[in-house]
């Protein structure tokens, strides 16, 4: 269950033996040792979202969504806000971040009231524990918005 006193949840989402699939659980590592000090920020990390989230999700001021994109350009970074998907949208046991927020909304009547998503566009998510030249050139941009992004939720 979420801290009562999290401001900020993040929730970062990759595998990090699928290349760039890896930058959300490399930024959520980097944001856990930025904020390590402040308890108002909680970061939870997976290989994907899952519905059991939604309970955080519920229980916080703020989320901020990290995953990488293969819609996107790679190595381009994306901020955006997050809606919860209509009702009749069900998670299963893999989740987008619309959807969780529905489940949040739905299971407890609850949500957030700032939901945004960084993603990263990924170049490569053949197997490898590398980033391609693409994510490892953004991750300066990537770590900016990001750590921009917290700031804005614990202040609110």
């Amino acid at each position: 269950m979420a801290d009562p006193q999290a401001r900020c949840l993040i929730l970062a989402c990759g595998n990090t033996l699928r290349s760039d699939d890896g930058i959300g659980p490399w930024l959520a590592q980097w944001a856990q040792d930025k904020f390590a000090a402040n308890p108002s920020i909680r970061i939870i990390e997976r290989q994907q979202w899952t519905p059991d989230l939604a309970q955080d999700i519920a229980h916080a001021a703020s989320v901020l969504f990290i995953d990488c994109s293969l819609q996107q350009a790679p190595g381009k970074v994306l901020l955006t806000e997050v809606q919860a998907a209509v009702s009749d949208t069900h998670a299963t046991h893999h989740a987008s971040a619309e959807q969780l927020l529905a489940v949040a909304r739905d299971l407890y009547n609850a949500q957030p009231h700032h939901a945004q998503l960084l993603t990263i566009g990924a170049g490569s998510t053949e197997l490898g524990e590398t980033f391609s030249d693409a994510v490892l050139n953004t991750i300066p941009q990537a770590c900016s918005i990001l750590e921009r992004a917290v700031r804005e939720c614990i202040s609110r």
